[in-house]
């Protein structure tokens, strides 16, 4: 089986050429992360290579077009106003930082691995709530005045690297596979009249809850997930399961063209969308002629199932970051 928590995005890849190794891999590891079982089809490949190509094209449009990394630091945070309106302080936005995994790994990694920066892509919700607060009026300061207040929550780290060229390079690998995520989610919700099928069904969204479990995802990233070794040998089980139970060419068929339809629209399930905020300090929306709103420019991650998340690629500097602090230490400390 083809290792689905290895990287197809290589370092040489230019958009709109393509080695056809990438191609290839690309092929098989849709089939792969679908259902393996489509090699039986004849001319699987041809009929893939077109949506393979149009969603490999998305993905680099949508990963290249993110703006460049923001600098994360003490002395960039006070003039960021993105930075400022996502974490009330400094601090916060450091110990947001300090307990990604990931980063965490990174930077116990040997000093040659990486240097004093990190890139990686900052991902948070962002919330509208209808709120009564105050506000002057005229001269007069009034009281229950219907306002909106902006909200960003359960920030997190992605991908986080020692150069920008290959963050972006992991991100859009995770963009590639969250796409075939995608097509499997539809796969699996497929309705059957056969009952013998509700097997491969609870197979397939199996696979499907491994897969999220192994990043591929965007939204509802976890903290100390099974290492990547036990979550392959998990898909190798289910694989071996579905190959056991085998399937007709109708319902193969159908898996094929659910897949080819998700990546040839890809624009249509998964896509970033500008968006303009107008906001005091408070991160109240204010009228863009009112004094006390700043101009905020953002870009937001969509998919067709109406998940959206904020982006903003940054690059944080690793000796301002305090060391994450154990469990048994901090115990201790609060212990006395």
């Amino acid at each position: 089986m083809f290792q689905l928590f290895h990287s197809i995005f290589g370092r040489e890849e230019k958009h709109g050429r393509y080695p056809e190794s990438l191609i290839e891999a690309a092929i098989e590891r849709t089939v792969d992360s679908t259902d393996p079982r489509i090699r039986v089809l004849p001319g699987y490949r041809k009929l893939l290579r077109a949506p393979v190509l149009h969603a490999i094209d998305h993905v680099s449009n949508l990963i290249d077009n993110i703006p460049p990394a923001l600098p994360a630091d003490r002395n960039h945070y006070n003039d960021s106003t993105h930075l400022s309106m996502m974490f009330a302080s400094v601090r916060h936005m450091q110990e947001v930082f300090i307990q990604d995994d990931a980063l965490n790994q990174l930077r116990d990694s040997p000093p040659e691995n990486f240097g004093q920066q990190v890139v990686a892509l900052l991902l948070v919700k962002l919330d509208e709530k209808k709120i009564m607060g105050m506000d002057i009026v005229g001269d007069m300061l009034r009281r229950d005045i219907a306002q909106v207040a902006v909200n960003f929550s359960i920030p997190r780290l992605v991908d986080p690297a020692a150069l920008e060229e290959e963050t972006r390079r992991q991100l859009k690998r995770r963009a590639f596979d969250y796409l075939l995520s995608l097509a499997l989610s539809r796969i699996s919700e497929v309705q059957h009249e056969r009952t013998h099928l509700d097997h491969q069904r609870d197979l397939l969204r199996r696979k499907l809850r491994t897969l999220k479990y192994g990043g591929w995802d965007f939204d509802g990233l976890n903290q100390n997930n099974p290492a990547p070794a036990e979550l392959q040998a998990e898909l190798d089980r289910i694989e071996k399961e579905l190959a056991a139970i085998g399937a007709n060419d109708n319902l193969l068929r159908t898996h094929l063209d659910l897949t080819s339809e998700v990546l040839a629209n890809a624009e249509q399930h998964f896509w970033a969308e500008d968006v303009l905020l107008h906001l005091d300090r408070m991160n109240i929306q204010r009228d863009p002629s009112d004094k006390s709103a700043r101009e905020i420019k953002l870009q937001e991650l969509h998919d067709a199932r109406g998940r959206r998340l904020v982006m903003l690629l940054v690059s944080i500097p690793l000796d301002e970051l305090p060391r994450r602090e154990d469990f048994v230490t901090a115990a201790k400390r609060y212990l006395g």
